[in-house]
């Protein structure tokens, strides 16, 4: 690698990201691979899973920029699960109802499941995750992955939660995703049992190092 080549680093998120973090978000929605195949539209991923976290809590959305200003993976969080669930029934379910209309009939597609979730922010509160009250989502692009990228935006993001304030934080993950099970074992997290957890594992950690 040349001598001169930039060097990424961890940042806070900009709105100019916009568009590079769905991107990734997008790319590593299936299971940790590219998920365009299942959701044809690329705006209905991010608007899940990326977009409301930027909006709501801008203070806990950060970027791995690739040392040219571009996002090559993000953390996204919330401080505060239940007030995230609120915010997301309130103000931005009605952003979207234009472009995604209320399901009227079981979900027959992928696109349409993901649809049925985004007008159930409810399934958020999960009781057994109540001593967890953050909850975060981690992405990196695959050329970054394995390389501790990964850790160093986990770090960033336990570190202004533990500012915050806030004792523990949660993920939700799909079951069958190993990789990304081994890189949260790694970084000290531990399962959570949840009655009918479906297709995910609920995993938590404290913020404080350790």
């Amino acid at each position: 690698m040349p001598t001169n080549a930039p060097s990424p680093f961890v940042r806070p998120y900009r709105p100019a990201d916009r568009d590079a973090v769905a991107d990734v978000c997008v790319r590593t929605a299936h299971n940790g691979g590219d998920s365009r195949h299942l959701y044809p539209d690329p705006h209905l991923m991010p608007a899940l899973f990326a977009e409301p976290y930027c909006h709501f809590d801008p203070d806990l959305a950060l970027v791995l920029d690739d040392g040219t200003g571009r996002a090559v993976g993000y953390v996204v969080g919330t401080a505060d699960t239940g007030r995230f669930v609120q915010d997301f029934r309130r103000t931005w379910i009605p952003r979207l109802t234009d472009r995604y209309p209320a399901p009227a009939a079981p979900p027959r597609t992928p696109s349409e499941e993901m649809i049925g979730l985004l007008y159930h922010p409810e399934r958020m509160l999960v009781p057994e995750l109540a001593p967890y009250p953050a909850h975060l989502h981690i992405d990196l692009l695959p050329a970054w992955q394995r390389r501790g990228h990964g850790r160093r935006l986990m770090g960033a993001l336990l570190n202004a939660l533990r500012q915050q304030g806030v004792p523990a934080v949660h993920l939700g993950m799909v079951t069958v995703n190993t990789a990304a099970r081994a890189f949260y074992d790694r970084l000290g997290f531990h399962e959570i049992p949840v009655p009918d957890p479906g297709p995910l594992t609920y995993l938590g950690r404290a913020t404080a190092e350790g």
